[in-house]
């Protein structure tokens, strides 16, 4: 099977999987261009609530292919910022799945994640400095939103790989779990996940991400959504609530 990005959609999961086995599953320039495209479409999916990104096998993301490397450096980090901007920017909440390496371009896509599951054995590094490549401004400001300005240096400077237990104390990662039991702890999260209000997701994610002008926008989705009286009257009868409000589709 060539290179490509994999996905489906299950139970309002929507799973991509980064499948090039053979380079333990590095990305290509098609790969790097296809992902925008393809989150749009999958945000735009009302029976999408979640999206999970992951590796094909024991892998996550070995980083980009350095054979695109060789032509222009520079055009290939710019696909690999876009793709990286295009998930930051899904509007729903997204989860790296991560066994194996997660190392240069993989690391860009796990940190533009809203959270990121590890399983013990993997192995996290941010390479730029081992192939003289000038990190982005923008992914280096998310790396330091995750761990710290210290350890982001710490990470960019060395190059070197650190295991799941040191990027779980970085922040890095939010949960490591033990071998076997990633896809277990994942399929109940992310049901979890599915289950809450996607206003209050949306809302929240926005505002975890700095914007800071939308107050007002947000007060008036949550007068018109229908979900606070659902949220209370599903608390008061103990029940599950239903909520019904959508990220709305672009367009």
């Amino acid at each position: 099977m060539e290179p490509q990005l994999l996905h489906g959609v299950a139970d309002s999961v929507a799973t991509v999987v980064i499948h090039h086995p053979a380079k333990r599953n590095a990305m290509t320039a098609a790969m790097w261009r296809a992902l925008p495209p393809l989150l749009e479409t999958l945000a735009a999916d009302p029976a999408v609530r979640v999206l999970v990104l992951t590796g094909e096998g024991g892998t996550f993301c070995a980083g980009a292919d350095i054979s695109t490397l060789q032509g222009s450096p520079q055009e290939a980090q710019e696909l690999a910022v876009a793709a990286e901007e295009a998930l930051a920017a899904f509007p729903k909440p997204t989860l790296a799945a991560i066994r194996g390496h997660c190392v240069g371009g993989g690391s860009q896509l796990a940190a533009a994640c809203d959270l990121r599951l590890a399983e013990e054995g993997s192995l996290f590094g941010v390479t730029p400095a081992k192939l003289g490549i000038v990190y982005p401004a923008s992914s280096t400001r998310r790396l330091v939103s995750l761990v710290g300005p210290a350890a982001a240096k710490y990470l960019l400077f060395s190059g070197e790989l650190i295991d799941a237990a040191r990027a779980l104390r970085t922040g890095l990662v939010d949960e490591v779990l033990p071998e076997g039991e990633l896809g277990k702890r994942v399929a109940d999260f992310t049901r979890i996940l599915a289950s809450r209000s996607q206003l209050t997701q949306a809302a929240a994610k926005e505002f975890a991400n700095g914007r800071t002008d939308r107050d007002a926008h947000w007060a008036g989705q949550a007068r018109g959504s229908g979900d606070t009286a659902e949220g209370v009257a599903a608390f008061l009868e103990r029940r599950q609530p239903h909520f019904t409000w959508n990220v709305p589709t672009p367009g």
